[in-house]
């Protein structure tokens, strides 16, 4: 039976001798790095240097069997593959798997490069999508197989408190649902969304909720750290802590203000907590864990830009004709946990009218309502059901569509 990074890559790639077997690299114990790079980019030419001296480095460690690299290619030509290939020590995705290549891009959410992606050997799933950083941060190959950390490793040691005092972090945080506020003085979104966050975290408080909020800083000067947190009722990592940097990297923050909110166990209940927060601000829904079917709104657009996204828009009694006619498939895509790849929202136009203009503009579709439509931004591309009456059945059909890969799409256009 063909491993898990047999599927994503196939059965063979190339070295400079011929084919090799991925299965020869792969299994339990083994990591495997795809290495998204292309000759015509000078960031590239500028790191793959110093990949080679770090791979061909730890290749003669004790640990070195246990890893590869396989290099996958955004060369427009085979003669620029291959003069670029010929520089690197590692494997190659062949020249000619370009529709491959793209699903892999798509598949790691790849949006730049030199981007290398770390996978677990055995099990397919990604072990960290900055693997630039691990080559900079463990030159000798010291942490191999370089799988995160836990949260309460993490966050071992002292954490500022309110008023110039400080807490044993796994003392302050122990049984409680917490939330890491990833923000900055400097940062106008952040300043704004802060006096929000206090207020909700207020009235938490004052409720008895077992909440806390940790304020990850990304300031680049003390002194305007100290002021920002002054603002603050919560708990603080020390400025230039090395654990705010961990913690970013550990929960692939991308932006900022970002607050990621988990549970007493430490396991993530919602990576979106800003959303959760500006549609919740009294804390009903506490401790705001993600929903099959999701409403709508301008703070609550959070997967339309990175996964597809079965949208039903309709004016009045949206959520319940939503509970009614998606329930079933948003279920089967949510108990897929971290790997759900469709989310299933719902907008009440008449409620977020500049939201649906943009959508309907956007995506270009027709203006009737109820309206049923699945988006992949990720891919530029939208369907709309023609029904005009929204079933289960229908919900049904697209996605089973969707599945067999025979929707109708219409590319977007920017």
């Amino acid at each position: 039976m063909a491993g898990a990074v047999q599927k994503l890559l196939g059965d063979k790639v190339v070295s400079k001798d011929g084919e090799v077997s991925v299965s020869s690299f792969t299994g339990d114990g083994k990591v495997v790095g795809l290495y998204f790079s292309a000759h015509w980019c000078p960031p590239c030419r500028g790191f793959t240097p110093v990949l080679a001296t770090f791979y061909e480095k730890f290749k003669k460690t004790d640990k070195g069997k246990d890893f590869e690299i396989v290099f996958v290619s955004s060369d427009r030509d085979e003669n620029s593959f291959n003069d670029y290939f010929k520089e690197m020590p590692w494997l190659a995705l062949p020249f000619a798997e370009r529709d491959l290549k793209g699903k892999l891009s798509k598949e790691f959410k790849v949006s730049g490069i030199p981007t290398l992606i770390l996978l677990n050997g055995a099990t397919g799933k990604v072990i960290t999508s900055d693997g630039r950083s691990v080559v900079t941060d463990d030159p000798e190959g010291q942490e191999f197989p370089w799988n995160p950390k836990p949260f309460k490793e993490i966050m071992k040691g002292e954490l500022l408190a309110e008023n110039g005092g400080k807490v044993d972090a796994e003392t302050a945080l122990a049984g409680k649902v917490k939330a890491i506020y990833f923000s900055a003085h400097w940062c106008p979104p952040c300043r704004g969304f802060t006096p929000k966050l206090i207020e909700t975290y207020k009235k938490l408080k004052a409720a008895n909720k077992n909440f806390e909020i940790v304020f990850a800083s990304s300031d680049r000067e003390e002194d305007k750290f100290k002021e920002y947190f002054a603002t603050m009722p919560w708990l603080a990592i020390p400025f230039k802590d090395v654990r705010a940097t961990k913690l970013n990297k550990t929960f692939g923050i991308e932006g900022i203000p970002s607050l990621i909110i988990l549970d007493e166990d430490n396991k993530v209940i919602n990576k979106n907590g800003r959303s959760a927060i500006a549609s919740d601000p009294e804390g009903k829904d506490f401790p705001w864990k993600p929903k099959p079917i999701e409403e709508m709104t301008e703070s609550s657009v959070g997967p339309l830009n990175d996964s597809p996204c079965m949208i039903l828009l309709t004016e009045g009694k949206g959520a319940a004709l939503a509970q009614e006619v998606m329930s079933e498939s948003a279920k089967e895509y949510y108990d897929k946990g971290e790997d759900q790849d469709v989310f299933f929202l719902w907008m009440d136009t008449a409620k977020q009218d500049e939201l649906y203009d943009s959508l309907i503009n956007f995506c270009k579709l027709e203006e009737r309502l109820p309206l049923l439509a699945l988006t992949d931004f990720p891919e530029q591309r939208v369907f709309a059901s023609p029904e005009k009456t929204i079933t289960k059945a229908v919900v049904q059909e697209v996605i089973s569509q969707y599945k067999a890969g025979n929707l109708e799409w219409k590319k977007l256009q920017g």
